[in-house]
């Protein structure tokens, strides 16, 4: 059991990622009469993702059982909430559904290079603007809803204009980001299939 312990909390933030979205599409619903159960709610649950994907890294080197499939999984289970999430800002207006796009072909994009690479017997490692994505996307978010819960409960407060300005631009620099690790894994793949 211990070996699949990591595996499994991936797994559980793979699930965890549509009901986040219904409860997100859901707080517009409850916000006129309990605004802050309604958010507390998708905060929980966004810290329980987020959460679940510090520990199940942690999890697998503690135990010692870091498996192919665990280095698959967690990537896939990134992209999933992330996408989960961006989707849900899409929704509630305070994305642009363009760069949701260029957040989905990149995503999208790369799992074919992987793929293309594994048919090589190549598994490429994150590269450090994979790493600088991921942390400029994981800010973008606790911006995001930041910005959304502060909408949603004082609508007219000023800090709603400069709360979604500081998102958008964290958000396009992670996708900037994005583009160049992406040109990175290219670069790199390249090399591995000429030596």
């Amino acid at each position: 059991m211990r070996q699949h312990a990591a595996n499994l909390l991936t797994v559980v933030r793979i699930g965890l990622a549509p009901v986040f979205f219904v409860l997100f599409l859901l707080v517009p619903e409850w916000v006129p009469t309990s605004p802050w159960l309604a958010l507390g709610l998708v905060w929980v649950l966004y810290l329980v993702m987020e959460f679940s994907d510090l520990f199940d890294g942690m999890v697998a080197r503690s135990t010692g059982t870091v498996s192919d499939l665990g280095k698959v999984l967690d990537p896939f289970a990134d992209v999933v909430a992330r996408l989960t999430y961006f989707l849900c800002f899409v929704e509630a207006g305070i994305m642009p559904a363009w760069v949701f796009l260029l957040v989905l072909y990149r995503e999208l994009a790369m799992t074919f290079l992987r793929m293309m690479l594994a048919r090589k017997g190549i598994a490429l490692g994150a590269k450090t603007g994979g790493k600088v994505k991921t942390v400029l996307y994981a800010v973008a978010t606790f911006l995001g809803l930041v910005r959304y819960s502060v909408g949603g409960v004082i609508p007219e407060s000023p800090l709603v204009p400069v709360l979604g300005l500081v998102f958008f631009v964290v958000l396009g620099a992670g996708v900037v980001a994005a583009y160049i690790s992406f040109l990175e894994y290219v670069r790199a793949g390249w090399e591995q299939l000429r030596s």
